[in-house]
């Protein structure tokens, strides 16, 4: 039950109670009276009086003393002195007489006859009636107010109790508005005190889940390493530029960040984060005299740059700052290359996707020309096929002049019958002797079915640095593209030319990728079992990056599996990648096949490793990568 109608009940009980007490207390009261008027008559009546025998006489002699309602003398022997006056129930005068009833009869003999009284009554009835109305008024007026009062009351508390809870609505609803605490005053007072604190919480709640979306959009849009916003934001700002139907001109850059895997391999991951921040520094330092333009980080190794409304010729201050810093960050590194641009115009009318090939067979076309280098591309109809026809004129140019040249980083052997070996990495250069990136040479070179004659090259180049080092006894590995073990063609090469030189083969190891190696497991077999009847090894990079690894033990039979670098970085801190390691060291020493870990950049990842029992490490930690000397094919 609600507490209104509860106290409503209980009041209205009460003072009901209270009039029921009062109507005791008068009807107490009038029985009194009338006791005290019947004795009073009594008393007169005793007195020694003398009345007549005559009815008519004695009425008005004790009417007299006492009021009657009812007289009745009946003489008992003489009629005529028989008198009756009044009624014996006479109708009420009064509303409430009903509720107060008072009889005051007497029977006597009185000389010769019967005497019948009825005292008169109606006074008292009237009297009593009168003063319990008047005490019932003072108590139903009491009843009044204090009703009034209540109600006015719960309409305040209502009306605070509303305000609390639709303040409370509101902040569930994210609405700070201020409190009004004169609206919760008195008792509410702790209540205010819990909504302010509330209010207070909420905001600074809000306030935190605020900061942490937009470090989350930051983190969404913004390029961790670089600073620089992401694809999506350059997405988005391509879509603006050629959605506006204004006329509008400018200018896109695409840099390429092209060494960042060789610095991954060669210097580890930390190495090639930094490597990025250097460039995203480059840019900056660059872009100070462009106010207007925008960078983005677009993919793992691509920047671009909008610099809008400028022509072509106006961005060649640009590249030429962009080179410049390039050329002087590439001798601290003591790297080829740092990055290759490329710049193209658009207008308003640009399709995107055809902006953004151009954009890249600009950066293609760079890439060819030596390190850091930089190429303007005008929009024509040809730019895609002149971007394939001046790539294989590149790597026609590589296979026919024999451009190579060999860097070599040494494997440490951890277990005393371990056999390691140098790894061989190739390095193409052009024309004027510039050096271009071996991954991009080696991507194209795929992309243009050039890989088979490109992994030909790689095998005459080392055979032939072999030939000229008899006595050396360091056993080399190359790595060989996963297509061209797959052509049955090439292997027919490989025998035929290995065939020949049964002196070196011994000290050839070639490194093939397991994920190209999963593709045809039978090619992959084949090709393992003719560089084992040739008296070649084989080893496996990049292992344990795709999902049927462990068939390699009992179908490929390699000689070397090397790890992916993956499973390298922070090995002491990372307990699974040490039960996976261990896993593999076991299972291959049964086969009898040799653990390399690579990208070994710290002592701490040195030890846990060593502490696996592995075979083999390398990486920046344990030797650099040296250019090897007289590898250039006569």
């Amino acid at each position: 039950m609600h507490i209104s109608k509860f106290f409503h009940g209980f009041i209205f009980l009460l003072f009901t109670g209270l009039s029921f007490l009062v109507y005791l207390e008068q009807t107490h009261l009038l029985a009194e009276k009338g006791k005290q008027r019947l004795a009073r008559y009594y008393s007169y009546m005793a007195l020694d009086h003398t009345f007549p025998d005559n009815g008519a006489l004695i009425y008005p002699e004790i009417q007299s003393h006492t009021p009657l309602q009812f007289f009745q003398f009946i003489h008992s022997t003489e009629s005529h002195s028989n008198f009756t006056e009044g009624t014996f129930n006479p109708p009420s005068s009064h509303p409430l007489s009903i509720l107060f009833k008072l009889k005051l009869p007497d029977t006597r003999q009185l000389g010769p006859g019967r005497l019948q009284v009825k005292l008169f009554t109606q006074d008292l009835t009237d009297k009593t009636s009168r003063q319990f109305i008047k005490t019932n008024i003072i108590i139903w007026l009491t009843y009044l107010i204090i009703t009034l009062v209540f109600i006015s009351l719960m309409i305040k508390i209502k009306r605070k109790i509303i305000y609390a809870s639709d303040y409370i609505n509101e902040l569930s609803h994210q609405h700070y508005y201020p409190l009004e605490s004169s609206k919760l005053q008195a008792e509410f007072m702790p209540l205010a005190k819990a909504l302010a604190h509330c209010l207070s919480e909420l905001k600074k709640q809000g306030e935190e889940r605020t900061q942490e979306h937009e470090q989350l959009n930051r983190a969404a849009f913004k390029d961790q390493t670089t600073g620089f916003p992401t694809r999506s934001k350059f997405t988005d700002k391509l879509s603006s530029l050629f959605s506006d139907d204004k006329n509008k001109i400018g200018l896109l850059a695409l840099i390429k960040a092209s060494e960042l895997s060789s610095i991954n391999e060669t210097l580890g991951r930390n190495a090639g984060d930094n490597y990025l921040v250097k460039i995203a520094s480059c840019i900056r330092t660059s872009l100070i005299s462009y106010p207007n333009a925008d960078c983005y980080k677009i993919s793992t190794t691509d920047f671009a740059i909008f610099l809008p409304g400028l022509i072509l010729k106006n961005g060649l201050p640009l590249l030429e700052s962009l080179k410049n810093q390039f050329d002087e960050y590439q001798q601290t590194i003591n790297n080829e290359s740092i990055a290759h641009i490329g710049l193209i115009p658009y207008t308003h009318d640009s399709e995107p996707a055809t902006l953004l090939s151009l954009g890249e067979t600009a950066t293609s076309i760079a890439q060819t020309l030596g390190p850091n280098c930089f190429y303007l591309l005008e929009k024509n109809n040809n730019n895609v096929l002149y971007d394939d026809n001046h790539w294989k004129e590149t790597i026609d140019d590589i296979i026919n002049k024999q451009a190579i040249r060999f860097y070599e980083q040494a494997i440490l052997p951890c277990q005393k019958e371990t056999i390691t070996y140098h790894e061989l990495s190739s390095k193409f250069y052009n024309n004027e002797g510039q050096f271009l990136p071996t991954n991009t040479v080696i991507a194209m070179a795929e992309r243009h079915n050039m890989i088979v004659d490109l992994d030909k090259l790689v095998v005459m180049a080392t055979l032939n640095m072999l030939n000229e080092n008899p006595i050396s006894t360091v056993t080399y590995a190359i790595n060989i593209s996963s297509v061209s073990i797959m052509q049955e063609s090439f292997v027919i090469w490989l025998k035929a030319l290995l065939s020949k030189q049964q002196h070196a083969t011994s000290r050839l190891i070639f490194e093939v990728n397991e994920s190209g190696m999963q593709t045809n497991l039978m090619a992959s077999y084949k090709f393992v079992e003719a560089a084992h009847s040739l008296g070649c090894r084989v080893s496996v990079e990049h292992f344990g990056m795709g999902f049927t690894s462990f068939k390699f033990f009992n179908q490929i039979k390699p000689d070397f599996i090397k790890l992916d670098g993956s499973y390298t970085n922070n090995i002491h801190q990372d307990t699974n990648n040490q039960f996976f390691v261990k896993m593999i060291i076991n299972i291959a020493r049964q086969l009898g096949i040799y653990v390399i870990a690579t990208c070994v950049e710290h002592q701490e990842e040195k030890l846990a490793l060593e502490a696996l029992l592995i075979d083999g490490l390398q990486g920046y930690y344990i030797a650099e990568p040296q250019a090897v000397k007289n590898t250039d094919m006569p």
